[in-house]
């Protein structure tokens, strides 16, 4: 069988102007995953990310080359979602305040599924359908380990739909995504299961105990 690890990003940049680039921190957790996994004797025969900066940044500093890139490994845009959601008038609370932004980003995403927020840009029937046609791609060749960097509602996707969950179980799977938890995946031609989620042996002790976040 084959081996699908889908990485989630570093910590990125939240409450920046710019969000989709990896903090100082993003990029020592990455390191630290990547060096785990060379540790364990696992590397990669394919490499595939998203196009957004921050997966892209992750998996460099993860020490292995750039491969492909798949635009159905990236987020979903929760900003636009927000100004569907809000017709442009999002609230300050909403921008500053972690709990706020959290609770927000889940009930929001809720509507979402439910159909119940006007013309967002990429409807959730359309975001499913892309998740879906990038885990085909991951493990459409013939290689043995495919290394995937993401983000935090692709792999929530991912994880309940292998797992045949509700579309409301994505969200609950999304807000327990660690900064660059590594998510396993079995596959063969007909066949995909998960294995493993959020995992974060790299951050199990000494000074990279400390590194842990999610978001």
């Amino acid at each position: 069988m084959g081996e699908l690890l889908v990485i989630r990003h570093g910590q990125a940049s939240f409450g920046a102007d710019n969000y989709d680039k990896l903090s100082d921190l993003g990029h020592r957790q990455s390191a630290a995953v990547g060096q785990a996994l060379r540790d364990m004797g696992w590397v990669p025969d394919r490499t595939i990310t998203g196009t957004l900066t921050r997966q892209k940044e992750t998996l460099a500093s993860m020490g292995f080359e750039a491969g492909e890139e798949h635009a159905g490994f990236n987020e979903y845009d929760f900003q636009d979602l927000l100004n569907a959601r809000y017709k442009g008038e999002v609230p300050d609370l909403v921008k500053g305040d972690r709990k706020v932004h959290f609770r927000t980003l889940r009930e929001t995403v809720f509507q979402w599924q439910a159909d119940e927020i006007e013309n967002p840009t990429e409807s959730w029937g359309t975001f499913t359908g892309r998740v879906e046609a990038a885990r085909l791609a991951a493990c459409a060749t013939g290689a043995d380990r495919v290394l995937a960097v993401s983000s935090g509602g692709v792999i929530g996707q991912l994880t309940a739909a292998s797992l045949a969950a509700p579309d409301k179980m994505m969200m609950t799977l999304n807000l327990q995504i660690k900064n660059t938890s590594i998510t396993k995946f079995v596959f063969t031609n007909s066949a995909f299961f998960l294995h493993e989620f959020n995992a974060t042996p790299h951050m199990m002790s000494g000074d990279a105990a400390g590194m842990l976040t999610y978001s």
